[in-house]
């Protein structure tokens, strides 16, 4: 089979997926052109903009801010990662968190060589209200009282994670550009083609199974972790128990952020004890978000699988069961097989009613016919897209915003964190 053109991709498919197309079948050019692509001969391959270009400071994604909390009736089967895995972990610097990226999107937040951000002051032994809260727990959940106390005894206020937390004090500007930059550089790129062709039978497994595309997959764990190079350093024990009783008073949801977090502890601690492990040792974001993937606690119950067939669910070291549980993640909230996520829009000033088509944010709520009526401008076979769609805008900081109209699968993606912006970094890495 003849190597593709190098031509660099289109807004049909992602930077990741051109690359590895085009490594797969020339193999023996892989080195040499990986090795260009890091000393950025390839930049410009990689840095054309497609059809919506162009959020300055907002914060990185988490998954905390989306996770749903419920526990699934079929616990996970999960196992502690090793004292090895664990030592390899704590020199992992994050950078986005949830789901980052974190959430990246749910990502991890950075931390010096030393740990010093990660900083613990007192133990929550100390303090009577969250006592009363493990007793609570234990009672509901029908755990070991002494074992759940000192569980949650054990963990530390994380300064750290507080801060991370708190509010921006200074008003920023959303930047499409400069977020879409964190995300798709050359190292996630290059990262990403190497998990591909690594992984491509496993990919391909669960695209079949569960009918999540490919790029979505690898899109979804480059975000969050760099696929598996920064899945976090804090105790989840510590980050969880902090955000759930020390979640910073000035957020404008201080007291709904703070009932979530303890109902993820609740779901951590729960889960754990099934399995036997000791909660102290699993390490992850500053939201408590785990593995390659980023799971909240609750999402891991409900969503991760285990997909290599060994009889346990490991998010930090297993990249099949990453794969298979944001397929199955995916699936769980109706990912239409065979339906884009987006299509091209413009306008007609003349009739454009933009109040309304911004009215129901990012949810899919507009036919075709409905949005062209409202100045909407579709073209070739979005014309002939069959469920609803919504107008999505991405503000380029001083310069005019980009928009997109979002398909149902659109809406999917943020689904796994609330952002119209993290979702369009998943599809075009």
């Amino acid at each position: 089979m003849p190597c593709p053109p190098d031509a660099p991709p289109t807004s049909s498919i992602t930077r990741i997926h051109f690359l590895n197309q085009l490594l797969q079948p020339c193999a023996f050019q892989l080195r040499s052109l990986l090795d260009r692509l890091l000393t950025g001969v390839l930049a410009g391959v990689f840095s054309v903009v497609m059809a919506a270009p162009a959020l300055a400071t907002e914060p990185a994604p988490t998954e905390a801010a989306s996770a749903p909390g419920a526990a699934a009736a079929k616990p996970a089967k999960a196992h502690k990662p090793s004292a090895a895995k664990n030592s390899a972990a704590k020199k992992r610097k994050s950078s986005a968190a949830q789901h980052g990226a974190g959430k990246g999107a749910k990502a991890s937040a950075k931390t010096s060589a030393k740990g010093k951000a990660n900083a613990a002051g007192p133990a929550y032994a100390s303090r009577p209200e969250v006592m009363r809260f493990a007793d609570e727990l234990a009672a509901q959940r029908n755990l070991d009282g002494a074992w759940v106390r000192r569980a949650i005894g054990q963990a530390r206020l994380i300064p750290a994670v507080v801060k991370l937390m708190q509010p921006p004090t200074q008003p920023f500007v959303k930047n499409w550009a400069v977020y879409r930059s964190r995300f798709i550089d050359d190292t996630r790129i290059a990262a990403g083609v190497k998990f591909w062709q690594n992984h491509a039978a496993t990919l391909a497994r669960a695209e079949k199974e569960y009918g999540v595309p490919q790029e979505i997959i690898v899109g979804i764990i480059g975000v969050e972790t760099i696929y598996g190079q920064n899945t976090g350093s804090f105790r989840v024990m510590d980050a969880l128990t902090t955000l759930a009783f020390d979640f910073p008073a000035a957020h404008p949801r201080a007291l709904e952020r703070s009932e979530f977090f303890k109902r993820e502890l609740e779901q951590f601690l729960s889960h754990q004890n099934r399995l036997g492990t000791d909660p102290m040792l699993a390490l992850g974001s500053y939201a408590g978000a785990m593995g390659l993937p980023q799971f909240m606690p609750s999402s891991w119950v409900r969503f991760a699988v285990d997909f290599d067939g060994d009889d346990k669910i490991d998010l930090w070291n297993s990249p099949a069961d990453a794969i298979g549980s944001v397929a199955s993640y995916f699936k769980a909230f109706n990912w239409q097989t065979g339906m884009p996520t987006h299509y091209p829009v413009s306008f007609d000033k003349t009739r454009l009613d933009m109040d309304a088509l911004m009215a129901p944010d990012i949810l899919p709520t507009f036919s075709v016919a409905s949005f062209a009526a409202k100045g909407a401008v579709l073209e070739s076979e979005a014309l002939q897209h069959k469920g609803p769609l919504a107008l999505i805008e991405l503000l380029n900081g001083p310069n005019a915003p980009s928009f997109v109209a979002g398909t149902d699968n659109f809406y999917v993606i943020t689904r796994y964190n609330w952002s119209s912006y993290y979702a369009m970094a998943v599809i075009e890495l």
